[in-house]
């Protein structure tokens, strides 16, 4: 493409449209750098205020950012059927029967079973479409969640699994059947997913920005909802290697360390600016965070299992980060973050140890619920809104926004995505404008 400076003067072109092109072919071609703190954007000496940019047709945006928390007392059913709800209600608003969930979403971040949500609702199916709607998704978790969250009892394991051993395992064959060979480059939007690495007694992010720049970074979706999903009691750690096998990692659950990713993927986004250019504060966001219902515990006995303090610790985590997230969002307004949460009285009908139809019904009455919502210095408290009625209501915007993108210059967006030629290099890494992803 010529530059625009190379145009015809007799060429009629908006003097408007005209900056914003230059501003994008200085900032996306030519690596031209915004600096800090600036409040106006130049370009070849032309200056265009932040307020012009956000300006009725060229509005900006929001970033769109789904978040599922890890198992809690419905091993994700909770989170599922949310997400199942929420698709109808796009469906119906958008006219678009088959509309879907990554389609309304810029980023997702899962930990754990929200992990696993993730992975299938985001990778790419062979159509170029996700491999699962969120009602196939519900229906995956339904029928195999006694394969993924057992529950037997036993010490934490510190005998490393082997990958022979790791492929012989029930769970790995299960990914295997769904996600084939695909890996973190295959997704259709930006993807984070957390487990915790014991060889460097950290948090590991899978991360598809990561694996897009590095093949050291990518990772297939198999062993990534294995890695989310070990529980370090019933399962034990897994070992697992990149693409390239140069990174090594010993994974167990992602709820160990980050049983809530909603922070990591606003951190994502801020701090990402070559896929979101605009987005500057936690204002430019809509966040739908998912929980999966609060687990019930014995107080009466003297004395927990493992799994039971490793559940503790993952909820409690969970809470601290809703508490966080929901300080940082109250100047914006209840509409840009959305947390769907059991409010604890039906979490004993949900918990794990109980039958699949059990859990099932009582994640629907907990769609029923009036909602729970964080108060600045408050804790908690319950609203007359019920969680559907804050699903309903978030897809509103949701839709609102994909309309909004479809009349806007400004790319909210900028994603990256990989060429279709043989993973060897970085070099191999493509980033495209899009205003509608």
């Amino acid at each position: 493409m010529a530059a625009l400076s190379n145009i015809d003067s007799t060429f009629e072109v908006d003097k408007l449209t005209y900056e914003i092109f230059s501003i994008l072919e200085n900032k996306f071609l030519f690596g031209y750098n915004e600096p800090k703190n600036s409040k106006t954007v130049v370009a070849n000496s032309v200056q265009i205020s932040q307020e012009d940019a956000k300006s009725a047709k060229h509005n900006t945006g929001k970033v769109r950012i789904l978040c599922i928390d890890g198992t809690g007392a419905t091993d994700g059913i909770l989170a599922a059927k949310s997400l199942v709800h929420l698709e109808a209600c796009l469906r119906r608003k958008s006219g678009n029967p088959n509309a879907h969930i990554a389609a309304y979403f810029d980023v997702v971040a899962g930990s754990g079973v929200g992990g696993v949500l993730a992975a299938l609702l985001f990778t790419r199916g062979r159509d170029g479409f996700p491999m699962f709607t969120a009602e196939e998704a519900l229906k995956f978790l339904v029928e195999n969640r006694r394969k993924i969250f057992r529950s037997k009892p036993g010490i934490f394991r510190r005998v490393i699994r082997a990958s022979s051993s790791l492929s012989a395992s029930k769970v790995e064959k299960l990914f295997r059947k769904v996600f084939g060979e695909s890996t973190l480059k295959d997704t259709l939007k930006p993807v984070l997913i957390p487990c915790y690495d014991l060889i460097t007694r950290a948090p590991f992010l899978f991360s598809r920005a990561d694996a897009l720049e590095l093949d050291g970074y990518d990772f297939k979706m198999r062993d990534v909802c294995v890695a989310t999903s070990a529980d370090p009691v019933s399962v034990g750690p897994v070992e697992m290697k990149s693409m390239d096998g140069r990174t090594k990692i010993v994974a167990v659950d992602g709820g160990i360390a980050m049983n809530n990713p909603t922070t990591a993927a606003i951190t994502h986004v801020l701090n990402n600016k070559h896929e979101f250019p605009f987005c500057n504060s936690v204002s430019d966001l809509l966040v739908l965070s998912l929980g999966n219902g609060e687990s019930e515990f014995n107080t009466v006995e003297p004395k927990l299992s493992t799994s039971g303090l490793v559940k503790i610790a993952g909820e409690g985590a969970s809470d601290m980060v809703d508490q966080a997230v929901s300080m940082a969002f109250v100047e914006c307004g209840t509409g840009n973050y959305v947390r769907i949460q059991s409010n604890g009285v039906m979490a004993k009908k949900g918990e794990s140890g109980k039958t699949t139809s059990d859990v099932v019904a009582a994640a629907e009455e907990m769609l029923g619920q009036k909602s729970v919502e964080s108060v600045l210095f408050k804790g908690k408290r319950v609203v007359e809104n019920t969680n559907a009625d804050k699903l309903e209501l978030f897809g509103g915007e949701l839709i609102k926004e994909e309309e909004r993108r479809k009349t806007s210059i400004l790319p909210t967006v900028v994603l990256k995505h990989a060429s279709p030629s043989p993973r060897t290099s970085s070099a191999t890494t493509l980033s495209t404008l899009s205003s509608s992803c």
